[in-house]
């Protein structure tokens, strides 16, 4: 076998040495690395921290990889080995450190901007969402690298990327309904059109809103029973929020009294009541101001309805309680009766 020399260097002597300069280097630019990591972490950009995490380690490699590959070509070789001189394998090493910069790119500019963005909103499926985008986008990186690295290696990837192909058709078609849902949730967290422990009602389901995911809305109901609803309903389904646009809610309380009962004095009362107890508990309000209507003249009564208006709509029970026990101890103070569904039955004897 041959000897070559470099700059009157034996090959082996010569690979020694630039083996032992790019150490050098490699280990000088490792401290600037850490000195640039230093830095960024003192100003308040989050950009040079993301930029100095992407490209620090893998340009330290990189040197190192160059050192070896230089180092290898002046070395002398066994004409058996002469193969990992081949350039494709060099190509191979930067496609690598090239898809480490861009996933750890990716990976630190959504943990950094995303969580950002995600702390000003109360639901959590968009912290699900950035999660599941972090994950995203780290397999479709390094999906992209593998292919890369079989085209440089000179291997037919047709048929790899045909079944790629089949699989991801077949697997979409058996996953369509969570895909559905992702996005149902997608859609919730850009329309938001409820958040958690707002008071709604889905279809039938009425409840509180406990937990809003990525693939289903979790309501409890005011049985304390648990609903789980898929977010593509939500797509399908008319919501009613009773949150929004706050949290007033505006009770109707019926009432019938007999018929000859002084219709003006009834209103007085209703509304007499519907002061008196707004000044006692808290959450039934004065504005805005309580109103009685008479609205129709029953089969068996007179029919008002009182209205009146509470701050908090998961009390409107607690407010049609309090306002009905007063009610029927002022009619019985007040002798107004209230009278029962009744039917007169005549008999015609023949």
């Amino acid at each position: 076998m041959a000897t070559t020399t470099v700059f009157g260097l034996s090959g082996d002597l010569a690979a020694l040495v630039v083996f032992i300069v790019g150490l050098v280097t490699a280990f000088i630019v490792y401290g600037i690395v850490r000195w640039l990591r230093k830095k960024a972490e003192e100003t308040e950009n989050v950009l040079d921290d993301i930029i100095v995490a992407a490209f620090g380690t893998p340009v330290v490699i990189a040197i190192i990889v160059v050192t070896v590959y230089f180092a290898l070509q002046v070395a002398d070789l066994p004409p058996s080995w002469q193969f990992v001189l081949d350039s494709k394998y060099l190509n191979v090493v930067w496609i690598i450190l090239g898809g480490w910069i861009v996933a750890t790119f990716l990976h630190n500019a959504l943990v950094a901007y995303g969580h950002r963005l995600t702390s000003l909103t109360e639901s959590d499926i968009d912290d699900r969402m950035v999660a599941f985008a972090e994950i995203a986008a780290k397999y479709i990186v390094w999906f992209i690298v593998f292919l890369l690295i079989l085209s440089v290696l000179e291997i037919d990837i047709t048929p790899l990327l045909a079944g790629a192909g089949i699989i991801t058709l077949a697997i979409a078609f058996a996953a369509q309904d969570i895909f559905a849902n992702f996005m149902g949730g997608a859609v919730i967290a850009m329309d938001k059109p409820f958040k958690v422990n707002d008071r709604v009602k889905i279809d039938e389901y009425f409840g509180d809103v406990t937990c809003v995911g990525t693939r289903s809305t979790r309501i409890k109901t005011l049985d304390n029973q648990i609903v789980i609803v898929p977010n593509k309903k939500m797509l399908d389904s008319y919501v009613v929020n009773y949150a929004q646009p706050d949290s007033k809610m505006k009770v109707r309380i019926p009432i019938g009294v007999a018929y000859g009962t002084d219709v003006i004095r009834v209103k007085e009362i209703l509304l007499e009541i519907a002061r008196e107890q707004a000044e006692k508990i808290p959450y039934i309000l004065t504005d805005p101001a309580p109103l009685v209507y008479f609205l129709e003249f029953g089969a068996s009564s007179l029919n008002f309805q009182l209205v009146l208006w509470s701050n908090d709509f998961s009390l409107t029970w607690e407010v049609q309680d309090a306002i009905n026990v007063r009610i029927a101890q002022r009619f019985a103070e007040e002798g107004i009766e209230v009278p029962f569904p009744q039917m007169d039955v005549h008999l015609k004897r023949e």
